[in-house]
C-alpha cells in the first residue's frame, strides 16, 4: 500500500479550500494552528455557530447543525491547543438543541442554492445521524479542552445519543449506523460502560466485511470498514479481523487519483461542493492512511 504525497500536496495547493489545505498542513506535520484557526473563523457567524458552505452541500450562510460538526474536527486538529471558539460553538448548539437534547437535522434555510435536498427537507424532531456525528467531534475536542468537557450541552447530546441508539432494533441506514459507532468511540473513554454494551449491540449490524450501501444515494455509494473504524486502537476495530482492515487500506489508498486527490462517490450538487468535498476527502484519506502506518 503506497500513496503519493507529493501528488496529494500539489492537488490540495491547486483544488482545495484554505481550511482543508491549513489542516492538511497540520496533518504531515508542518502548519501552525493559529492558521487553521484563522481560515475556520471565515465561516463563523456572530451566534458562534457556522455556516457559508463549511458543510460543502449546505451553502446556506446561516448557522447549521451540519456545520458543526465539521467546526469541531478542525477544532480537534488543533490540540493541543484551545480556541474560545469551540465553547461558544457549544453554547450555539445548547441553543438550538430539542427538549430530548438533541439536534435537528438541519435549520430552516436562508437560501437554497447549490444546496442538497436533504439538507433542503430536513424533517423536523431531534437526529441521531447529526447529533451523534457532532458529538463525536466534541468528545474529540474534550479530551484537550475542560470548557468543551464540562458544557451542559455535551451532556445532554451524550445522554440522547445513548437513549437513541439503545432503541435501535433493526438496521439503521449507513450513516446513522457508522455513525453512532463514531460516537461510541468517542465516549468510550469517559462512559466506557455503556458504550462498550451499544457497540456490541450495534455490532450485530454490521458485516463482516463492513461493506454497506447507501440507500438513497448513488448506485455506488457505499459504506466501507474503514468508514466505520478509521483509526488504530478504536473499539470499533473489533468489528473486524486485520484482514478485512488491510484490504480496505488497499481499497482506500487506491482511490488517489492521478491528480493526487481522492475522488467521492456521493450525489455532486455543485462544482464548488464537489471540489470542497475532495479537499475534505483527501485529508481524511491521508490522516486514515498514515495512521495505521
Amino acid at each position: 500500500m503506497t500513496i503519493d504525497l507529493t501528488a496529494a500536496t500539489a492537488f490540495m495547493a491547486g483544488h482545495a479550500r484554505v481550511l482543508d489545505r491549513r489542516r492538511f498542513e497540520l496533518l504531515l506535520g508542518g502548519g501552525d494552528p493559529t492558521a487553521v484557526l484563522a481560515a475556520l473563523d471565515a465561516y463563523r457567524n456572530p451566534d458562534g455557530g457556522y455556516g457559508w458552505g463549511l458543510e460543502p452541500d449546505l451553502r446556506s450562510p446561516e448557522s447549521q447543525p451540519g456545520a458543526a460538526l465539521h467546526a469541531f474536527e478542525a477544532l480537534g486538529d488543533v490540540a493541543p491547543v484551545r480556541a474560545p471558539q469551540a465553547a461558544a460553538l457549544c453554547d450555539w448548539l445548547a441553543s438550538i438543541s430539542l427538549p430530548d437534547g438533541g439536534l435537528p437535522f438541519a435549520l430552516p434555510l436562508t437560501s437554497t442554492a447549490a444546496t442538497a435536498p436533504w439538507w433542503q427537507n430536513a424533517e423536523p424532531g431531534s437526529s441521531l445521524q447529526i447529533t451523534s456525528v457532532t458529538a463525536a467531534e466534541a468528545l474529540r475536542v474534550a479530551v484537550h479542552d475542560p470548557a468543551v468537557a464540562a458544557h451542559p450541552w455535551l451532556d445532554r447530546a451524550v445522554r440522547y445519543c445513548f437513549d437513541a441508539i439503545k432503541r435501535i432494533d433493526e438496521r439503521p441506514v449507513a450513516y446513522v449506523l457508522a455513525f453512532a459507532i463514531h460516537f461510541l468511540d468517542a465516549a468510550h473513554e469517559r462512559y466506557p460502560a455503556e458504550a462498550s454494551e451499544l457497540l456490541a449491540r450495534l455490532a450485530e449490524y454490521v458485516p463482516a466485511d463492513g461493506h454497506v450501501h447507501v440507500d438513497g444515494g448513488t448506485d455506488d455509494e457505499s459504506l466501507h470498514p474503514l468508514d466505520f473504524s478509521p483509526h488504530s486502537g478504536l473499539p470499533s476495530r473489533s468489528l473486524f479481523t486485520s484482514e478485512v482492515i488491510a484490504e480496505d487500506r488497499g481499497r482506500l489508498a487506491r482511490l488517489q487519483q492521478d491528480d493526487g486527490g481522492w475522488i467521492v462517490d456521493y450525489a455532486k450538487i455543485s462544482p464548488a461542493g464537489v471540489l470542497d468535498w475532495r479537499g475534505y476527502t483527501t485529508v481524511r484519506a491521508v490522516e486514515v492512511l498514515l495512521d495505521d502506518k
